[in-house]
């Protein structure tokens, strides 16, 4: 213990110094200092208390509604489509996993169920490295901060903003249990991508549900929120991989995960996501399925309902597509496109650019001419970089360059030829389209000009089961089936033939395929000489062999004797518009307008026996927590009150129509291997529309090709070759498990000879023949007259 006169000595020591200038300035300065700790206290608790007290409420988290999009499916669970800013997919806390939880913890604030909604030590730590580095590189944010900056403030990174931060934390804290504030950060959290939230963002980067991700792949996520661009596991691997490997390291040393856990996460690989997903097991996946014209038009129909809230709200719209149904009628629209152009040749490169000499600009250029260059499946664009009649170099997007050689470079060989003409000739520099065929090879093609659409429906209540409303929803939103106003041309026919049954006609029925001269006022234009597609005219023959080789002079001079006005208001009864096919003679061959979604609606008619469906495409609306917003309620075949056409009409159509596909126009439905296919091919005036229209199965389906410009598919392009053969790859997978549905002769028909006939019209009786006296002389005038004795 030390004595009196030591303490005494030191005392007097002590005030000696104090008296000096030193002493005093010493002194003064640690005044100054206490005084100005203490006033910076009091301000900062004022700041803090005025802060406090301004804060906004928190009414956006204590009655927390996420911003989900509007979600698109097929009728068996596949997703078609997403709108909305942000791709989310809610999830309640009971549902995340607890290692994905101990994974975010350990990358965000692994004391989150110890502190208050501030973690004073991080924040210290936070402000010694920011003071060592000379910059504000670390906040010390726990989650619960995070949250608060998320909803409330701005991203501007400042002192005044780090309070409000901790003031608003504090806040929450006060009013909301641990796990919701977790739950929503989960749900809230930007993670790239568009993807907000961990559920979104495991569907977006590995395609799976939260269960189902491996611990790797949780501390991949785990690691995004700090920087989701600079560690997106697709764009940056390197640094995604040095994130993860943190995010682990950090599990480890708080005892989430064992060694071997570790050890067998870091050697793990990043996969890609599957191509294929669906509502059972991907509820958020990226689509994979196109079918991109049926998702915008459930897009536009929401809008048209909820307005703004449609990107928001979280609707689920079930659509009535098939899977499998659209996959088939996409594949088979593109392929015969792609045949379809291939058969015209090599136009040339789609643009040109200069390669320049300085590395880092002609890599530039490259890669802005290909973003430039819009995508569609399996037509890569690529840009030249080496070119000869036997080899050709390019580079496709993302910097691989391939090699194209032999068969590949077949279909632009002229383009090759140094005598080709600059625009069509492939040099270094120009900007191609390259495919890889099913051995891998690369080939050298095109992106198509040429337009088409189809769409199938169940003909007994319309559910569209497949649409496609044209090559590529990227190159051309303009949807064909819906919005396409074409001629029909032959494919209208039935319509005609339908109505002449009602006015005495009989399959039977002889009708003279001859030259006929037509009056201007016949129609509505100048004098008309009609002819047939080839040219050729066979003379008299029966209205069904008419039907089936699709003679125009038949069709004609059927409608010359029923009269175009009569026909013009009996096809309204199929849903067509009586003012879009004026009551002229051309009526005859298609020269009305009409979509595919008409003309699906129309042989559906036929197809049901008589019956008047609406094609559908919406089956259910319903909220996120699945509550049924609305619900189809389809008119369905079989309902008398919907009844249209008389069964013995519809039956006997039928039957000439099935013939269309054993022996006539549409011969080459007979692949099918089936009795009840039915249909009529349609080819316009200068083959500027091709068609085919037709059911089988109890199913209906409209195929069409053209060029949005109309102009010549091709001399001897008909919708049998044309249009004919989408409809066929579709039917022939929609319809491998479907039995055949025959048509049972209803009351009112008469069986006789082969033929069938309305009961009130036997041979003898109705019309018996048409226009076999039209210009001909008496003696082949008493030939025709024979011919018909013979026939009735």
């Amino acid at each position: 213990m030390p004595s009196a006169t030591n303490s005494s000595g030191i005392g007097a020591r002590f005030r000696a110094w104090s008296t000096t200038l030193a002493g005093r300035v010493v002194l003064y300065g640690a005044a100054l200092a206490l005084g100005g700790a203490v006033a910076a206290g009091l301000l900062l608790v004022f700041v803090f208390a005025v802060a406090y007290s301004n804060l906004p409420p928190i009414d956006a988290l204590t009655e927390y509604r996420p911003k989900i999009p509007l979600r698109v499916w097929t009728s068996d669970g596949v997703l078609i489509g997403e709108f909305g800013e942000e791709r989310r997919d809610y999830v309640e806390i009971r549902d995340v996993p607890d290692r994905l939880k101990q994974a975010i913890l350990a990358a965000e604030d692994d004391r989150f169920y110890q502190h208050r909604g501030v973690d004073y030590a991080g924040l210290a730590r936070a402000a010694i490295a920011n003071f060592a580095s000379g910059r504000r590189g670390q906040g010390g944010s726990t989650i619960t901060m995070q949250v608060a900056r998320n909803f409330f403030l701005s991203s501007e990174r400042s002192y005044i903003r780090k309070i409000y931060e901790i003031a608003l934390a504090l806040k929450i804290e006060s009013t909301l249990p641990k796990d919701r504030i977790l739950e929503i950060y989960i749900n809230q959290i930007f993670l790239g991508q568009r993807a907000y939230g961990f559920s979104a963002a495991a569907q977006v980067y590995f395609g799976k549900k939260l269960k189902d991700l491996t611990v790797a792949e949780m501390a991949t996520l785990a690691g995004l929120p700090v920087a989701p661009s600079a560690y997106n596991p697709w764009v940056n691997p390197r640094r995604a991989k040095a994130r993860q490997q943190y995010v682990l390291s950090r599990m480890l040393a708080l005892g989430s995960i064992d060694q071997k856990t570790y050890d067998a996460a870091l050697k793990e690989e990043f996969r890609q996501r599957p191509a294929a997903v669906t509502a059972a097991s991907q509820p958020n996946a990226r689509n994979r399925l196109h079918a991109e014209f049926a998702a915008e038009m459930v897009r536009q129909l929401m809008f048209d309902i909820f307005r703004e809230e449609t990107y928001t709200r979280g609707l689920n719209v079930y659509t009535t597509l098939v899977s499998t149904d659209q996959r088939a009628a996409y594949e088979g629209l593109r392929a015969q496109v792609l045949e379809y152009d291939r058969r015209y040749g090599y136009r040339g490169p789609e643009a040109f650019i200069e390669l320049a000499k300085d590395e880092q600009v002609r890599e530039q250029r490259i890669e802005d001419a290909l973003v430039e260059a819009i995508d569609s499946p399996n037509l890569y664009p690529a840009v030249v970089l080496e070119s000869s009649p036997k080899l050709v170099k390019a580079v496709l997007q993302g910097g691989e360059t391939i090699q194209i050689q032999g068969a590949g470079l077949r279909f632009a060989a002229r383009s090759l030829d140094p005598k080709a003409q600059p625009t069509r000739r492939i040099v270094p520099g120009a900007v191609i389209r390259v495919t890889q065929n099913a051995q891998g090879v690369w080939e050298i093609t095109q992106l198509p000009q040429v337009e088409a659409a189809f769409v199938a429906a169940n003909a007994s209540d319309g559910a569209i089961r497949a649409l496609v409303g044209g090559f590529d929803f990227n190159l051309n939103k303009f949807n064909h089936v819906t919005q396409a106003w074409r001629q029909p041309g032959s494919s209208f026919k039935p319509f005609v033939y339908s109505a002449a049954l009602e006015k005495g006609f009989m399959p039977s029925t002889l009708i003279n395929d001859a030259p006929l001269t037509v009056d201007p006022a016949m129609t509505g234009g100048q004098g008309w000489e009609p002819r047939n597609y080839d040219g050729k005219f066979e003379g008299p023959m029966r209205m069904r062999q008419g039907l089936a080789k699709s003679k125009n002079l038949v069709s004609i001079r059927i409608l010359q004797s029923i009269t175009p006005q009569y026909a013009q208001s009996f096809v309204t009864r199929f849903g067509f518009e009586a003012d879009r096919h004026p009551a002229y003679l051309t009526m005859a061959l298609g020269a009305g307008s009409v979509t595919p979604w008409q003309m699906l609606a129309g042989y559906a008619v036929f197809a049901t026996g008589g019956y008047r469906v609406q094609p559908y495409l919406i089956s259910r609306v319903t909220e996120t927590n699945g509550k049924v917003l609305m619900e189809a309620q389809p008119l369905k075949a079989g309902d008398e009150s919907h009844r249209v056409l008389e069964a013995r009409n519809a039956f006997i159509m039928d039957s000439m129509l099935r013939d269309v596909t054993r022996y006539g126009t549409a011969a080459r439905a007979t692949a099918l291997k089936r009795s009840d296919i039915a249909g009529k091919t349609g080819t316009t005036n200068d083959t500027h529309d091709a068609w085919f229209a037709g059911y089988g199965g109890g199913l209906v389906a409209v195929g069409w090709m053209g060029f949005d410009q109309p102009r010549p598919l091709g001399e001897r392009e008909t919708g049998g070759g044309l249009a004919l053969p989408i409809w066929l790859s579709y039917m022939s997978a929609a319809l491998k498990d479907r039995p055949e549905q025959i048509m049972a002769m209803p009351e009112g028909v008469a069986a006789i000879g082969g033929e069938v006939y309305y009961a009130e019209f036997p041979p003898g009786q109705g019309v018996a023949s048409v226009g076999l006296e039209d210009g001909l002389p008496p003696e082949e005038q008493k030939k025709n007259e024979q011919v018909r004795d013979q026939i009735f």
